[in-house]
């Protein structure tokens, strides 16, 4: 009695709870260890991930002073440069780019502007039309226009080096707006002869036209605002971006050129180029603005080509980067950056198991539940919360806490990725090799734009109903969570659930509302042939 008497009523309670926690532990049979085994798998495995987003912040505040913005040294004499402008049919920000290349302030007996256009639109004719215009007032601007579209943009790209004129190459892909002093800006930097890119940071002309676009810049920003910053400034690998970046030709030829095997020609040809010496400077004061996606399904058709294309780029690198002459924390950082995308069909099965594993659950204390499963969460999933508004209290200092009101949409458009981007992942694994599908831009501007997206949008297929029906187990999962009063897990799985039906239905609204339009576009011109005939 004594000794009973002794403990405190917290202690009783603490190992009453702990008892029950194991109890129900005990109690488990082969089955329910059959889920629970590759559940906790996959939260440790996206733990490792989410810790790393918290080295990279860490690394960021460590070396963030290092990055440079003015080059050490002048060249006495400038180095020629060539501008390349891969484009694929983009007949509604061809102008506008051409008009911003032509407009760069470089000597223009040192500038070769190379137009190199794969299209099978009228952006062809349209495109070859503007060139002869600028070539007749004196720019030093031409036009390559190839039929077959092979090797796609590093196809283009290579093709165009072999008429290249240039010592530097710039690259600029057709929704960009590249700013009039960006040569003079980086190309001083190459008077180290050890520098092969130079990076700019990219910046967004319609971030705020739509929580769409907001969201989207805030995941590209924590990329050039944290990550770039933080490989460059420890000396990391890091990857060129494919535009608004300036490359030594040497470089791209001593590394092996332009290859096309697969879909981040950019991410390939700068880990290759590394791995032979070159080094990487970004520079995130020179901005350089671009188009963001302006629907759902062409925002997964971007993101599932950038996540199959790094998924191949590991599978081909990795093996040469681990054997490399290189530190152990630069293979460590290579890994990561090169395999976050096996987050994505990890999700899936985590979804898929949840709720057998709530289920085998129910009699489990909570004990267990904030031992084990808090630390694996604040791993993987308060990580990213921490990682996104970080970037934007670093870029905005002050106007960053309307990004605390934008996370949950932020978490729920990664989660309405999942299953595009699932697909892409695992086709990289398996070797299955696809064409490069293009991200439509259309100089977005008031009704017209919204016109302009009827021609080249994409359909989606059978992905929004997949979602839809992902998005609903999440539901039946909801009603569970209610039933059992496990309200603590309500708001996680309503992030699921929200994620899902985004995608789905967000795809599925954007879709009738173009054939809408189209028919709108069809029928007008229709009526008036009508009238004028009648």
């Amino acid at each position: 009695m004594m000794l009973i008497s002794a403990e405190s009523g917290w202690d009783l309670l603490s190992r009453s709870l702990f008892d029950d926690s194991f109890a129900g532990i005990h109690q488990l049979e082969w089955f329910d260890w059959s889920l629970l085994i590759p559940y906790f798998l996959i939260l440790s495995i996206l733990s490792i991930y989410g810790v790393h987003r918290y080295e990279v912040i860490r690394t960021y505040l460590r070396h963030r002073t290092k990055l440079r913005t003015m080059p050490d040294r002048t060249f006495e004499q400038l180095p020629p440069v060539t501008i390349q402008l891969p484009l694929y049919n983009e007949r509604y920000v061809v102008e506008r780019l051409l008009e911003a290349v032509c407009r760069i302030d470089y000597p223009r007996d040192l500038l070769q502007i190379q137009v190199l256009d794969d299209s099978t639109d009228e952006t062809h004719p349209f495109t070859g039309r503007l060139v002869g215009e600028w070539a007749a007032r004196g720019y030093p601007i031409e036009y390559h226009h190839r039929e077959n579209r092979e090797g796609f943009k590093a196809g283009a790209l290579q093709e165009g080096l072999k008429s290249a004129t240039g010592e530097l190459v710039a690259i600029f892909d057709a929704d960009f707006v590249p700013p009039r002093d960006f040569l003079t800006r980086t190309v001083g930097f190459f008077t180290d002869p050890q520098v092969g890119v130079v990076q700019s940071r990219w910046t967004y002309l319609n971030r705020d036209s739509s929580l769409l676009t907001e969201v989207q810049a805030m995941l590209l920003d924590a990329h050039f605002v944290l990550e770039h910053a933080a490989r460059c400034g420890r000396g990391l690998f890091f990857n060129f971006n494919g535009t608004a970046g300036i490359l030594r030709r040497s470089m791209i030829e001593d590394a092996g050129g332009w290859q096309h095997d697969t879909l981040t020609e950019d991410s390939d040809l700068s880990y290759r180029a590394q791995l032979k010496g070159w080094r990487f400077v970004y520079v995130p004061d020179v901005e350089c603005p671009s188009e963001l996606p302006a629907d759902t399904y062409a925002f997964q058709v971007q993101q599932s080509r950038w996540a199959k294309g790094l998924t191949q780029v590991a599978r081909k690198l990795l093996p040469t980067i681990l054997r490399a002459p290189i530190p152990l924390r630069t293979k460590v950082e290579a890994f990561l950056h090169l395999t976050p995308n096996i987050a994505y069909p990890l999700m899936l099965a985590l979804s898929a198991l949840m709720l057998p594993v709530m289920i085998v659950r129910f009699y489990m204390g909570w004990f267990q539940m904030v031992t084990v499963d808090l630390p694996l969460i604040i791993a993987s999933f308060w990580s990213i919360s921490v990682f996104y508004v970080f970037a934007q209290k670093e870029l905005s200092p002050g106007s960053w806490k309307k990004s605390i009101l934008l996370l949950p949409f932020l978490i729920a458009a990664g989660i309405g990725l999942t299953v595009s981007n699932t697909r892409a992942v695992l086709e990289a694994l398996l070797g299955v090799q696809t064409a490069f599908v293009r991200t439509p831009k259309f100089a977005l501007g008031g009704q017209r734009g919204n016109v302009r997206a009827v021609r080249y949008r994409s359909r989606s297929g059978w992905l929004p109903y997949i979602e839809l029906g992902i998005g609903s187990y999440f539901v039946v999962m909801v009603l569970f969570a209610i039933d059992t009063y496990n309200f603590f897990a309500i708001p996680f799985l309503l992030l699921f659930v929200s994620g899902y039906y985004w995608a789905g239905f967000s795809t599925l609204y954007q879709e009738w509302r173009a054939r809408m339009r189209w028919k709108e576009q069809v029928a007008a011109p229709a009526a008036q042939t009508r009238r004028v005939s009648g």
